[in-house]
């Protein structure tokens, strides 16, 4: 049985920190991303990890802020999000891949055969 389970967000002010961690069970890991998706927008593709080799990939948004890692042995994703903004504000959502190629590859949503839940964000101004 697959599972995504999603652990760490909340609340936080301006200019705060959060790790998200998700814990992926099931199926052999390619890629781990993450996506969030704000109140009337579409989802958008955060950041991704390559579990062979590390290689990450960041939107612009969160490069210089957001650092994605992960722990093979355990089949966990992190995401520490520094310099938290108010337009972080989002439910982020991890997402795992059995196969991948490159930063364009890991961006789609649609590339992303499984889901967590989701768990929410929210930085207050």
């Amino acid at each position: 049985q697959v599972q995504l389970v999603e652990f760490g967000g909340g609340l936080v002010q301006t200019g705060g920190s959060l790790r998200l961690s998700c814990a992926a069970s099931g199926f052999s890991v390619y890629a781990m991303g993450w996506f969030r998706q704000a109140p009337g927008k579409e989802r958008e593709f955060v950041a991704a990890i390559r579990w062979s080799n590390g290689d990450t990939f960041y939107a612009d948004s969160v490069k210089g802020r957001f650092t994605i890692s992960g722990d093979n042995a355990k089949n966990t994703v992190y995401l520490q999000m520094n310099s938290l903004k108010p337009e972080d504000t989002a439910v982020y959502y991890c997402a795992g891949t059995r196969d991948g190629s490159g930063f364009y590859y890991f961006a789609r949503s649609d590339n992303y055969h499984y889901w967590g839940q989701g768990t929410q964000v929210t930085v207050s101004s």
